[in-house]
């Protein structure tokens, strides 16, 4: 039997309901233009965290590429078409963050149907690639050894995610859907702060690849807030695609330029920097494939809850998270029972995710079990509410679950890259994509295709280098073609078959536990969407420590989770949430960061009929 849905209506948060009253909260007007010497005049479009509305919705962080996914809706374009425009902007903007050299997961939910679909876009390993990929006599290469070279890229999964996402669902043609990226690419956009602090913190390793530095330091330096940068080789780049198709990146002269710039980093002859070689082949892009999947599906609070499926742990870690979480009433909860429940569910669910979940073509995923009431019931038992559970802690065994048992050694959680980026979607006819992409570190690998406008992926760095505990079963270690986990958590929400919200995050593990204790804030707490997304961050991820950022790590609940066994560390800046939702009376709401990153950009078509 489903329980109703239980949380406080919807309304706009006092921020949220002031910036409309204000009527800041569409995607209309811009600012006045800022323009450098010797640069073409560009607009930024206003930067609002949630707009309400009508005609559909996007919200990502960054105002150009939300404008550019709200121009493919005005034109008719529906919620995929704009997720792709709006992850192409990205690509220009966000380049350190995701584009045409990386990888991701897309969930789709299609109004007509009243299902969801998804589609693992994971890089994949090469196909020589095997367990010892990042071991040299015997050890593990030092982390920043990989991260910086060619071993580190995986087969990009991006390019084929557009393509397979429009053919299957869409309604514009590729070019029609680059077009905003192209026109952005070629003309500029304005540098913010934290595109400035982000270059800055790449720059010695920026330098050392002459088309890296040359793209992303003018002049030899990190470009000047409010200055314009450009990309005229990813706007030809976005040309030869908008023409000819992904074919160019996976069988022509662009997957080409790739294998050679994988095989031989292009370093300035003049750097005293090693850059490992790839051994990326034509033969690895050829045969690269998108993944077209089922979604997991989670039941809570009467709601269904999808995600994604392995290779990614998102959809079943939150999942089972929420399993746990089901049996407590979060919404009568002091907040620091809440916060103790939600730290606990997180720690018990990163347990089982470390030794259960990898790519299913190579390991036995128990993602049934794991997303189990049964499995969940006999986990949660482990939680009392005057005592802290140690980390490392055991898993447990989703095929045989038993009440409060573990099931072999304690493994800590491994590393996983924190830079990521994150769109939401929803159109006119209620469609909606919740879609997370990647290149892994902030500016990936430092390595640009020459010539093309992009940065290569360090993915591969998300696999395990070696086993965390040699008695523990890895089941992230490298293999040819093998996708390494992931822990994106693109998530939409369903009420009896209609949306209620899609949201996501970038950071890394810290995916997980974001997606949770937003999706926690919003159903169980009752927070408006954008509150829900700006609260104060907890993440814990089966580690001697939980993570808190500065709003709880300074709030007097810090000090009575302390009193009962918490340990914490503290964290500037977890994840950047975007989320869109529908409300009662038709309206999409969108909603982004109100700080974090500099703030996200929430836009609508109409802000009325």
């Amino acid at each position: 039997m489903r329980r109703p849905f239980a949380r406080n209506k919807p309304a706009l948060s006092l921020l949220s309901a002031c910036a409309v009253t204000a009527g800041l909260l569409t995607a209309g007007a811009a600012p006045p233009a800022v323009a450098t010497p010797g640069a073409a005049t560009v607009r930024s479009p206003h930067k609002e965290p949630v707009a309400t509305g009508y005609g559909g919705a996007v919200s990502s962080v960054d105002a150009d590429a939300s404008a550019a996914g709200i121009e493919v809706l005005r034109k008719g374009g529906n919620a995929v078409d704009a997720a792709v425009a709006t992850a192409a902007a990205l690509g220009v903007t966000e380049p350190y963050s995701a584009g045409l050299g990386g990888g991701g997961y897309f969930v789709y939910y299609d109004a007509r149907t009243h299902r969801v679909h998804t589609l693992d876009g994971r890089e994949t390993a090469p196909l020589s690639a095997d367990a010892d990929l990042f071991v040299e006599n015997g050890k593990p290469i030092p982390f920043a050894d990989a991260v910086t070279s060619g071993l580190g890229v995986g087969t990009p999964g991006t390019p084929a995610t557009w393509r397979d996402a429009l053919r299957a669902w869409g309604g514009k043609s590729l070019r029609q859907v680059l077009a905003p990226a192209t026109k952005l690419a070629r003309n500029g956009f304005t540098v913010d702060e934290t595109f400035r602090s982000q270059t800055a913190s790449n720059e010695e390793r920026f330098a050392d690849f002459p088309a890296t530095a040359e793209l992303f330091l003018p002049g030899g330096a990190p470009p000047k807030v409010g200055s314009t940068l450009k990309n005229p080789d990813l706007a030809r780049t976005y040309d030869e695609l908008s023409r000819k198709g992904m074919d160019p990146l996976y069988k022509g002269d662009i997957a080409e330029d790739i294998v050679r710039t994988v095989n031989k980093p292009p370093l300035d002859p003049a750097s005293d920097r090693v850059a490992r070689p790839g051994d990326l082949t034509r033969k690895d892009l050829r045969s690269y494939a998108a993944k077209r999947q089922a979604p997991t599906r989670t039941g809570y609070r009467g709601l269904d809850v999808y995600s994604i499926a392995p290779s990614s742990s998102g959809g079943t870690t939150v999942g089972e998270a929420l399993n746990i979480l089901e049996r407590t009433n979060l919404s009568k909860a002091s907040r620091e029972k809440y916060l103790h429940r939600y730290i606990e569910a997180s720690r018990i669910a990163f347990a089982d995710r470390g030794r259960w979940v990898g790519d299913p073509v190579f390991e036995s995923v128990p993602a049934k079990g794991l997303l189990s009431q049964r499995f969940a019931d006999a986990r949660s038992c482990l939680i009392k509410d005057d005592a802290v559970l140690e980390s490392p802690l055991a898993p447990g065994d989703p095929r045989h679950p038993a009440a409060c048992s573990t099931a072999g050694e304690a493994a800590p959680t491994t590393y996983e890259g924190e830079n990521t980026t994150h769109l939401t979607t929803a159109d006119k006819w209620g469609n909606v994509v919740s879609y997370t992409l990647t290149i892994e570190q902030t500016g990936g690998s430092g390595i640009t295709v020459p010539g093309r406008g992009f940065l290569l992926n360090n993915e591969l760095t998300d696999f395990s280098f070696a086993p965390a505990d040699p008695a523990v079963h890895d089941p992230n270690l490298p293999g040819p073609g093998k996708r390494p986990r992931s822990s994106i958590a693109p998530t939409i929400v369903l009420d009896h078959g209609a949306p209620v919200l899609a949201l996501g995050s970038p950071g890394g593990a810290t995916i997980i536990t974001t997606v949770l204790q937003t999706l926690t804030n919003f159903v169980d707490r009752g927070m408006p969407l954008v509150d829900a997304i700006a609260a104060p961050r907890a993440s814990q991820r089966n580690a001697a420590s939980t993570e808190l950022e500065p709003g709880l790590w300074n709030s007097p609940v810090r000090g009575k989770l302390t009193a009962i066994g918490h340990s914490f560390t503290q964290n500037p800046e977890i994840g950047a949430a975007t989320g869109v939702q529908r409300l009662k009376d038709g309206r999409w709401l969108a909603a982004a960061e109100t700080q974090r990153r500099g703030g996200g950009s929430a836009m609508v078509v109409r802000p009325s009929r």
